[in-house]
């Protein structure tokens, strides 16, 4: 009889854990959507270090150098040397 009681009692708990496991907060389908999510923001952070590190070149060669400033210049606002010519092509 006690043996019994005991054997219920060890499968009550058996089945607690098991349901915890399976469909509680910490279950293993929480840690795979969790892992999902992990994986797609490091590539979300991989594209963005790569964005950090370009910036961070074009700042270096703004602060070397007047040549990135002169292609900055001449691209962006159509700044011309004296004695050049402004040509724009339009398709």
């Amino acid at each position: 009889m006690v043996a019994r009681i005991v054997t219920l009692v060890l499968l009550g708990l058996l089945a607690l854990i098991h349901n915890q496991l399976w469909l509680g907060e910490g279950s293993v389908a929480r840690a795979q959507a969790l892992q999902s999510q992990i994986q797609a923001q490091q590539v979300i952070n991989a594209g963005l270090q790569q964005e950090v590190d370009r910036l961070h070149s074009e700042v270096q060669d703004l602060k070397e150098g007047s040549e990135m400033i002169e292609e900055q210049a001449r691209g962006e606002l159509g700044m011309v040397k004296p004695g050049e010519i402004y040509v724009q092509i339009t398709q």
